[in-house]
């Protein structure tokens, strides 16, 4: 399975899980909107700093982002 895909996966999954629409996850990162969902339709990589800010507004551990389903472990 490609990173890309994982990263979109669990961005998707912990975001569904707290219950953030897109655009409000894009507005508190401040990331564009179009962005996430291009990044939750693994259209694209995303940057480090990218998923550093994700993971801080979803109030989990960046590295969370790169493993496999860890949206379903928390």
């Amino acid at each position: 399975m490609k990173l890309r895909k994982i990263v979109g996966d669990n961005i998707r999954g912990f975001r569904a899980k707290s219950g953030i629409s897109q655009e409000d996850l894009a507005l508190d990162s401040e990331v564009d909107r179009a962005y996430v969902g291009r990044i939750e339709r693994f259209e694209f990589s995303v940057s480090v700093d990218i998923i550093e800010k994700l993971a801080k507004t979803l109030k989990i551990e960046p590295h969370l982002l790169l493993i496999k389903e860890s949206f379903k472990e928390k």
